[in-house]
């Protein structure tokens, strides 16, 4: 089932749970993601950076979009911290259902102008539209780029953005960042912060920079509204550290042999994922929609 972003978090805005939005680069990462989210029967969001989609190629959104609409749940494809209106509208040719312009950078009229303009296009068929407001940090180079030092969301600015824009979904700073947090800097999410702005803007809420922070965080931040987290390193680590392991075998060449172990990996930490974000078992809430 192929849905929209709107229409895929308007259910867990209601029912209290987060989307998991899963950052692929690869279509080994996209089979793992969608087979551990079958098996837990969970609503998801396949997410892609532009840099992973120039990885990637265009090309493979007819795959994606292929197997989303015959998947056992929800899927969104939805393209993540898109800057540029040129990206957005590439995204939107290419098939995506959703996509993101994040503006944060930009001083707060442009964010709200550029934010407007994507929202206007978008809606026009039926793709929704996640903005962002603050900045998210970075905690490695290996991370997306982010900012050196995190603004939080304001909640007045964050209601009239929303008001001005229209956007379907917000992304709020409130002290996440980017890629694995080094030995030493351990995160801390302001969620009393997190509590005023779903009291004033009762609407899907978005974490970015979910990997690396712990468990009882997100789970509260969950409990207080956030509807969609975006999960990449945490992912990807586990693929790639069990290729790393498995290619001490010099001797395999094939990615049949190689890529289906790594999978495995992937998925492990995709399901905790998911019962962490309580989205296990929530894709019957879809049916008839």
């Amino acid at each position: 089932m192929l849905l929209n972003m709107k229409d895929l978090l308007r259910v867990a805005n209601e029912h209290y749970f987060a989307v998991p939005a899963f950052n692929i680069s690869d279509y080994s990462m996209f089979k793992a993601v969608m087979e551990a989210c079958e098996e837990t029967q969970a609503p998801v969001i396949i997410a892609i950076h532009p840099d992973e989609l120039k990885h990637m190629g265009g090309e493979i959104l007819k795959a994606i979009r292929e197997r989303a609409l015959h998947a056992a749940v929800p899927v969104t494809i939805h393209l993540d911290h898109g800057t540029e209106f040129s990206q957005i509208m590439r995204a939107i040719r290419l098939g995506f259902t959703s996509v993101m312009i994040d503006g944060s950078h930009l001083p707060f009229e442009e964010n709200v102008a550029v934010s407007k303009k994507v929202v206007e296009v978008a809606h026009q068929v039926d793709v929704s539209v996640e903005g962002e407001l603050g900045t998210i940090g970075t905690a490695d180079a290996e991370g997306e780029a982010g900012a050196d030092e995190i603004i939080y969301t304001d909640p007045d600015d964050a209601v009239r953005f929303v008001a001005e824009t229209g956007v379907d979904a917000l992304a709020i700073a409130i002290g996440t960042a980017h890629g694995l947090y080094p030995p030493g800097r351990e995160p801390r999410l302001e969620l009393e912060r997190l509590k005023e702005i779903k009291a004033r803007l009762p609407m899907p809420l978005v974490l970015h920079g979910g990997s690396g922070n712990s468990d009882e965080e997100i789970r509260k931040a969950v409990e207080l509204g956030v509807n969609k987290i975006n999960i990449s390193s945490d992912i990807k680590v586990a693929y790639y550290n069990k290729m790393r392991e498995v290619l001490q075998d010099r001797a395999l060449r094939e990615p049949s042999k190689i890529q289906p172990p790594c999978e495995e990996a992937l998925k492990a930490v995709a399901r905790q994922k998911i019962k962490l974000f309580r989205a296990d078992g929530k894709a019957h809430l879809y049916a008839g929609r």
